[in-house]
């Protein structure tokens, strides 16, 4: 049955804004980016399956171009969409980030950074530098490296932060392992990096490891 044919309660559309878009399942979100399904397949039926298809809602939106567009329903016009959603999102999230305080107010920056890496096949490592009243001035992306691991140099960072005058910063890196937790690794490096930036003048307010869905601050878990 098409769902025009549903009863006007049950439409995702309609349901979306009678009763707000959280009470939406993923399938109907799906449903309503979509618009429509394909023969024999309403849109709510094709978005199960592209969930199902790519492991969850986030692996659908962070699917390369040639894996979306070969997916039934989605094509190259649906993709192109979807990019645009996502990237409306981050500079959301980067406008949200860039308009508070970010040590009072610390989950606008966890946001950003968490939609930003947790997507990420290798590990990568970034700075957010701050001004003397804890406003971001930049995100950059500074080091990358494999499935496990990066190299990560003191001095560069160092650089960086001279370069944009920064008061302060913020460190992260994800885990493309899924697991949040620091090593022993990651602990040795804060320190060094937050000694070192102070000789700067430069604070180490956080540093988040985002891994998947999940992310740990070691400000709030005692690392730092």
């Amino acid at each position: 049955m098409a769902i025009r044919d549903w009863p006007e309660d049950a439409r995702p559309r309609e349901k979306l804004l009678k009763q707000g878009v959280a009470t939406l399942s993923d399938a109907e979100l799906v449903a309503v980016f979509l618009r429509t399904g394909v023969a024999g397949k309403s849109a709510v039926d094709l978005g199960r399956e592209l969930i199902e298809r790519f492991g969850g809602l986030g692996g659908l939106c962070r699917a390369d171009r040639k894996a979306a567009c070969s997916a039934p329903g989605v094509g190259e016009a649906k993709y192109a969409l979807l990019q645009a959603v996502m990237e409306m999102a981050r500079r959301t999230l980067a406008e949200d980030m860039q308009a508070r305080d970010a040590l009072t107010s610390p989950s606008a920056v966890h946001d950003y950074l968490r939609l930003i890496m947790r997507s990420k096949e290798y590990e990568v490592f970034c700075c957010v530098f701050l001004d003397a009243q804890n406003r971001v001035i930049t995100v950059e992306e500074l080091f990358r490296g494999t499935l496990t691991q990066t190299s990560v140099y003191p001095r560069e960072i160092v650089k960086r932060a001279l370069a944009h005058n920064a008061a302060a910063l913020i460190l992260a890196h994800n885990h493309p392992s899924g697991v949040a937790e620091p090593s022993l690794a990651d602990r040795n490096l804060t320190r060094i990096l937050v000694d070192t930036l102070a000789l700067v003048d430069v604070r180490v307010l956080d540093h988040f490891i985002v891994a998947g869905a999940s992310s740990l601050s070691f400000r709030e878990s005692g690392h730092l």
